[in-house]
């Protein structure tokens, strides 16, 4: 559904802007394409069109001759253009009176997510005396905040993950007590199956990874590399899903378990300076929201990774510490990143994400994942936070 023109403008005052030129070509921007509706309409747009939507006033349509009537659904004039000098003509004309405008742009391109527009797109934009401002927080308020339903299918959701990851931990201990072996594909499996008795999608597979296999973030188990679970081993679980209803949001946890009754030290120390990093995120959101300050995702990675740096395990947690979560597992949110990349958006009320550090060793990882939602003023973990290893 397109925007509300309201709305934005709203954001727009409030951020201290005088318009957001939203723009696209050949689908180069599909945060542009989902926020007017184009998405939805089976329409050719094989050329560049422009959509202003001032701070004041009504909206400007810059689009092709050949594809006049694409932008016909949104509210505001139109103008067209065919050859090129027509293009600036019309660039300036819907753009006038403006001065500062928001883009899907990032400086530096600190946040790919956000980097949608090319930089000849912005430069001319510049050329005509207009700031470009970065659009990431405007995304966020129309893609990303969470309604009331939403949060509840969120919660439905995560309750139905703790189950399967407790049912997942069950399986390895009665097997193993049994004398039965079980490999992570079997567990995998099984695990796919509860996700359905539960009614969660999701669009992949659940990681279970072991001891060596859990010092890769992104390991899968497979035919070909899935192997046994044996004693005295760490089993990371990492399992992801949503409700299949319309706009359900995703949760998303990991925990891991311990296949005997002492954790090593080695192992016990890097899961200690992991949780503590993500307990520190968590209290450092906890009390910006709880006092109304502006919080942005690269201070929760910093908060998080400074616990594990000073444990002395810095240059073992090579990922952020945490992503944005929406209709897709990985949302149009903020980041809690100043890692991979340096995330200046804010946690904004009504927006969901993850927090998950991570130790990850050639012999071995660990990882610990919660959600979190932040109100208007308040922040919660949404489910269990563990503590300690599960021993099966």
């Amino acid at each position: 559904m397109p925007l509300s023109i309201p709305a934005v403008q709203r954001a727009l005052a409030e951020d201290g802007l005088d318009g957001w030129l939203l723009y696209d070509f050949h689908g180069s921007n599909p945060i542009a394409r989902r926020l007017t509706g184009l998405d939805a309409a089976p329409k050719m747009t094989t050329r560049r069109w422009f959509y202003v939507i001032p701070a004041k006033g009504e909206p400007q349509k810059l689009v092709h001759a050949i594809e006049a009537s694409n932008l016909d659904h949104l509210p505001g004039a139109k103008t067209m253009y065919s050859q090129r000098e027509k293009l600036r003509d019309g660039l300036k004309h819907v753009l006038d009176g403006l001065k500062r405008v928001a883009m899907e742009y990032s400086p530096g391109n600190a946040i790919p997510y956000v980097s949608r527009v090319d930089a000849g797109t912005v430069e001319a934009v510049r050329q005509l005396g207009i700031d470009v401002a970065s659009s990431g927080d405007l995304i966020q308020r129309f893609e990303a905040v969470w309604s009331d339903e939403a949060l509840e299918t969120h919660r439905a959701a995560s309750e139905r993950l703790y189950r399967i990851k407790d049912r997942a931990f069950d399986l390895v201990r009665d097997s193993r007590r049994a004398g039965r072996r079980v490999t992570e594909l079997d567990v995998q499996r099984a695990m796919l199956q509860w996700f359905a008795d539960e009614a969660l999608v999701t669009d992949a597979a659940p990681v279970v990874a072991v001891q060596e296999h859990a010092g890769n973030p992104h390991y899968m188990p497979g035919p070909d590399t899935s192997r046994e679970i044996r004693d005295n081993e760490v089993v990371l679980l990492d399992l992801w899903g949503k409700l299949e209803a319309p706009g359900a949001v995703f949760a998303d946890i990991t925990w891991v378990g311990f296949t005997g009754t002492t954790v090593p030290d080695e192992i016990a120390r890097a899961f200690g300076a992991a949780r503590d990093g993500r307990d520190a995120a968590i209290a450092l959101v906890k009390d910006a929201a709880a006092n109304g300050r502006a919080l942005h995702g690269y201070e929760v990675d910093r908060a998080c990774r400074r616990v594990i740096d000073r444990a002395g395990l810095g240059e073992y947690f090579i990922h952020r510490t945490g992503h944005s979560l929406g209709t897709e597992v990985h949302g149009n949110g903020v980041h809690m990143d100043d890692f991979e990349t340096h995330d200046e958006r804010r946690l904004i009320p009504g927006t969901g994400f993850t927090i998950e550090p991570g130790v990850y060793t050639a012999t071995f990882g660990v990882r610990t994942e919660i959600n979190m939602f932040v109100g208007e003023r308040e922040a919660a973990v949404t489910g269990p936070a563990q503590t300690d290893f599960v021993l099966v």
